[in-house]
């Protein structure tokens, strides 16, 4: 088992800014190295936040600028306090040599960091990404080396990057690969269409089980049992009550906000005149 558990969990925002860095690299740097932030438990990291660390690299050395990435932590903790330093990251698809000198720098400042190493040139047509922890090797007294062993990475996000990576997705069906954000209503119309498809999917499911067609799976039932104990008791009339005050409601924000946007737009014409 690895030092940190099994996972390491990658939200998308950390993803994103990887990438940006990349394409934002001076000319004639080959990849992009900066720290990982997130939280640690017994059974996992969390990598939540990064920022790129500016460096100088070459066949012979490496040359990191440390006192910007302690002024970035620095500033990091002062908006998120519970983010720490976990690790490190490295646009590119293998561990080099410099990769082990780095590596113990981010050691004085975090026990057992992770290397995540980023694929940004696509070697095999995919953005390969993997985590990594080193361990010494070698025999006692002698000369030790380090050996990197891969973890298993899984990706997770907040509701609100949820958001984000749903318009990144809708990009992909469009010609010009753009995409604008879409209404409330039409995200809560979204979000109803996704839940009539996984009760389709469940219904599917339960009346294979029950005709013999699929095995049952208990893990599935107790699955299926807290969901069913999780809905709220309550007749079909006060549900669509209850769903019209509250879409009522969110219309009048919506033209509340829109008549506060026209007389902000009209007060600053009249100021101009």
């Amino acid at each position: 088992m690895a030092v940190h558990g099994p996972f390491v969990k990658i939200h998308p925002v950390v993803l994103a800014s990887i990438v940006d860095s990349y394409e934002r690299r001076n000319e004639g740097a080959s990849r992009v190295i900066g720290t990982l932030l997130g939280t640690i438990d017994k059974h996992s990291v969390e990598v939540t936040n990064c920022f790129s660390v500016p460096h100088n690299e070459s066949e012979d050395e490496v040359a990191v600028d440390m006192e910007f990435a302690k002024n970035m932590y620095e500033l990091h903790k002062k908006v998120s306090p519970s983010e720490v330093i976990i690790g490190w990251y490295a646009t590119g698809y293998d561990i080099t040599e410099h990769s082990v000198l780095i590596h113990e720098y981010y050691s004085r400042e975090a026990q057992n960091p992770i290397h995540l190493t980023v694929d940004t040139a696509l070697q095999s047509n995919k953005m390969n990404i993997r985590a990594y922890v080193s361990a010494q090797m070698g025999v006692p007294g002698k000369t030790v080396g380090v050996m990197f062993t891969p973890l298993t990475v899984k990706y997770v996000y907040y509701d609100t990057e949820r958001i984000g990576v749903d318009l990144l997705q809708r990009t992909r069906a469009s010609p010009s690969r753009t995409n604008g954000l879409t209404s409330d209503l039409a995200q809560v119309g979204s979000a109803a269409g996704r839940i009539q498809e996984m009760l389709t999917t469940m219904l599917s499911y339960i009346e294979d089980v029950l005709s013999g067609k699929v095995t049952a799976d208990n893990s599935v039932g107790r699955y299926l049992m807290d969901l069913v104990n999780k809905v709220p008791k309550i007749s079909a009339e006060d549900f669509e009550s209850m769903l019209n005050s509250n879409i009522n409601d969110l219309l009048m924000v919506t033209y509340l906000a829109n008549l506060t946007q026209a007389q902000i737009a009209l007060n600053e014409k009249l100021v101009v005149l």
